[in-house]
């Protein structure tokens, strides 16, 4: 059965892919986003689709939404760690008001609320992999906090809905993601990589790139978040890729894989940078029936293309 599904953050890079899902399964969808991080061409194709409203608004102040409501996923939050360093308070607040909004609306509907939460929350994990059982390793006063805590804040305030009001809630745990719609300038690892590999630049490697990640290509990511949306568990669930690979290694994958004639730049280590990521997804694979299907290469060479023709570079390597 179809419905109306409000989006908060559904022009963003992961929230517009899920836009196009829901409307590509038949719902309708109200897409909330303040631009603060969002792009407006990421749901440009979605303006003539009569299933689909814009409503431009920052959630932490509100939510404007009106009409029926069958299911709020909230998205609503700057992600990677150069906008939320650049918009500290903004990523508290939305992740605290925001989510408490989001939650209201869905409690007034009586409907449910998927909360997009983090593999943050694990901070840097002496635990590995990350389950959902373990608690984490998260300093609350370093920089990347203000993520970090407002995820979890998010998830607490979650569930102390559920508990309290009974909203039908879900927490979903999202690990790294990539795909077309990254900003060239949003400062993952996956976009700076091939940006800098396509213009024969130096690959910037933080420390010594033996830090790990696991990287789940969007729209594997999706697919499991709908999966969650439309199951009846609570969580929280790992959404992620559990194939995990050095920064080292991922550098030259792709220098290999483009045919690169980069180099790679040691810098020095972020502040709280996680050592280690990687999912335990054994709830989504037995509950869900979830995982990843997508290999690295083909993820990045999808990746790629898009990065190539939305810097406008005329002639990427290996992008054909």
């Amino acid at each position: 059965m179809s419905g109306r599904i409000v989006v908060l953050g559904g022009s963003g890079f992961l929230g517009s892919h899920l836009c196009d899902q829901l409307l590509a399964r038949g719902d309708d969808v109200v897409c909330v986003d303040d631009f603060s991080t969002g792009r407006r061409a990421n749901v440009a194709h979605l303006h003539d689709h009569a299933g689909f409203t814009l409503v431009e608004a920052d959630i932490s102040l509100g939510i404007p939404v009106e009409g029926s409501v069958s299911g709020v996923c909230n998205l609503a939050s700057p992600a990677s760690p150069p906008d939320y360093l650049a918009l500290p308070l903004q990523t508290l607040a939305v992740g605290s008001e925001g989510t408490r909004h989001g939650l209201e609306l869905a409690a007034r509907h009586g409907t449910r609320f998927l909360m997009a939460s983090t593999s943050e929350v694990y901070g840097d994990p002496d635990v590995h992999p990350q389950a959902e059982s373990y608690w984490g390793n998260v300093n609350p006063v370093g920089p990347r906090s203000v993520y970090d805590e407002a995820k979890r804040f998010s998830e607490a305030l979650t569930m102390a809905h559920h508990r309290t009001l009974g909203t039908d809630v879900a927490i979903a745990r999202i690990f790294n993601t990539y795909g077309p719609r990254l900003r060239p300038d949003d400062g993952r690892v996956v976009s700076n990589f091939l940006l800098q590999a396509m213009r024969d630049e130096p690959l910037t490697v933080y420390g010594d790139g033996s830090q790990t990640r696991s990287l789940c290509y969007v729209e594997d990511e999706v697919r499991g978040l709908l999966a969650l949306f439309d199951s009846n568990l609570t969580g929280p669930v790992n959404i992620g890729n559990p194939d995990e690979h050095t920064v080292i290694q991922l550098a030259r994958t792709i220098i290999d894989l483009l045919g690169s004639s980069s180099t790679i730049e040691h810098l020095p280590l972020p502040t709280d940078d996680p050592t280690r990521r990687r999912p335990d997804i054994t709830v989504a694979r037995a509950e869900l029936g979830w995982e990843p299907s997508t290999s690295l290469e083909d993820g990045l060479h999808r990746t790629a293309a898009y990065l190539a023709e939305d810097a406008g570079i005329a002639d990427p390597h290996g992008v054909a």
